[in-house]
């Protein structure tokens, strides 16, 4: 639409095409009134000397020829900014469309985003069933290896409640009272995107959470493989070190031993009672995996709920939420450096890895609120005016515009 040159509405034949469009555009049997829309498109007067007024010509557009999971239907409203005169008669029937190509276009859709989340799976599965750290040596006068061995104050367990099972339980109950919303005051999605499965309209907040859960799911997955890769590379050290391992050397010696005083000591033996898994998280200290997935989904949920809960009557419930959310990424980050199993600059680097990838993910959302057109074009539906000037050539929709379904 950014194509559409600049008028004057002394420009006969756009007036011609404009009046064309409008007398096609009835729909031509009772099944085809089904998500009509009433839109009245008015041009501002270009400047110059001769501006006369006109009458908005009314032009009926379905809403099935808006863009749905069926990319072959054509918008003639869009054909006629872009100067196009082939618009279609009548409208176009989303249901005998959407129903044929609906279920194989799900269908693909979901079977690539289940492939692409078991590429990122596969390779942390890998590292956690074969993986070897990196076997790093140490100082015998090393205390920062010196702390007693504490069990974790936020088990796996909890973290996965808080990370996984919450912000689902979020998205899912925002989504559903956003569309029960939307569809009692007669609004709708601005892009129209509707889908079909097995002759069925899969209800907009289904569609909605299963974005937004997806996007959780890839940003873990993502985030645990940066940490896998860094901890197995590494091999640094966990705080409770000697604890765990009780080191001895191959020679028999032990750091009460002076001669490994000064010594940095690389081949070494665990003489204590430690279990396999316990020696080999010994050397995954840095960076925090802990640190890494609560910071990432708190702040991917609080940035969820800044963007979709926007009832005005919410807004000290949405930051209470909010609050909550963070300080329990803050309270993991500090119990994983008083339970001895990090260092400070393990959970600083795991941190700012989350918080990366959830603004990463956050700042590439997808904008449905935003219709872009020309800055001499002004939309207006038949109930009232439902456009606003947000910056340039971007209209921002009000969630005043009325669809009939």
């Amino acid at each position: 639409m950014s194509s559409l040159r600049p008028t004057s509405l002394s420009d006969a034949a756009l007036l011609q095409r404009l009046d064309s469009l409008s007398s096609n555009s009835e729909p031509s049997s009772p099944t085809s009134q089904v998500g009509v829309v009433q839109t009245t498109v008015t041009f501002a007067p270009a400047p110059t000397k001769n501006n006369f007024s006109t009458k908005p010509l009314p032009i009926t557009i379905s809403n099935s020829q808006y863009k749905n999971n069926n990319n072959n239907v054509s918008v003639p409203f869009n054909d006629y900014l872009n100067g196009s005169d082939n618009a279609p008669s009548e409208p176009v029937n989303a249901e005998n469309i959407d129903s044929k190509k609906g279920i194989s276009i799900i269908c693909c859709r979901i079977i690539s985003d289940f492939l692409i989340l078991g590429c990122v799976a596969l390779p942390v599965l890998a590292f956690h069933l074969w993986g070897t750290p990196y076997k790093r040596g140490f100082f015998c006068g090393d205390k920062s290896l010196k702390h007693p061995f504490k069990k974790n104050t936020v088990d796996n367990w909890m973290l996965f409640l808080m990370c996984f099972v919450i912000p689902i339980s979020l998205i899912t109950t925002v989504e559903f009272f956003l569309s029960h919303y939307n569809r009692t005051h007669g609004l709708c999605n601005v892009t129209f995107q509707r889908y079909f499965f097995c002759g069925l309209e899969i209800a907009d907040w289904i569609v909605e959470s299963y974005k937004k859960i997806g996007l959780l799911i890839f940003g873990s997955g993502v985030g645990q493989l940066t940490m896998d890769i860094a901890k197995y590379s590494i091999g640094r050290l966990r705080p409770h070190f000697f604890a765990v391992c009780q080191p001895a050397m191959t020679d028999g010696s032990t750091c009460n031993d002076s001669v490994n005083a000064d010594r940095y000591i690389e081949e070494f033996i665990c003489t204590g009672n430690a279990t396999p898994r316990m020696l080999k998280q010994m050397s995954l200290s840095f960076p925090s995996g802990h640190s890494s997935f609560a910071c990432f989904a708190m702040v991917y949920i609080t940035v969820y709920l800044e963007k979709r809960m926007t009832w005005e009557r919410c807004k000290m419930v949405k930051h209470f939420i909010q609050f909550l959310l963070l300080m329990f990424a803050w309270y993991t980050g500090l119990t994983r450096i008083s339970d001895n199993q990090h260092h400070t600059t393990d959970v600083l680097a795991g941190s700012a890895i989350g918080a990366f990838y959830a603004i990463v993910l956050v700042r590439f959302r997808n904008k449905n609120d935003i219709v872009a057109l020309p800055k001499h074009v002004k939309l207006f539906l038949d109930t009232n005016n439902v456009v606003t000037k947000d910056s340039n050539t971007h209209l921002r929709w009000n969630h005043h515009h009325s669809l009939r379904n």
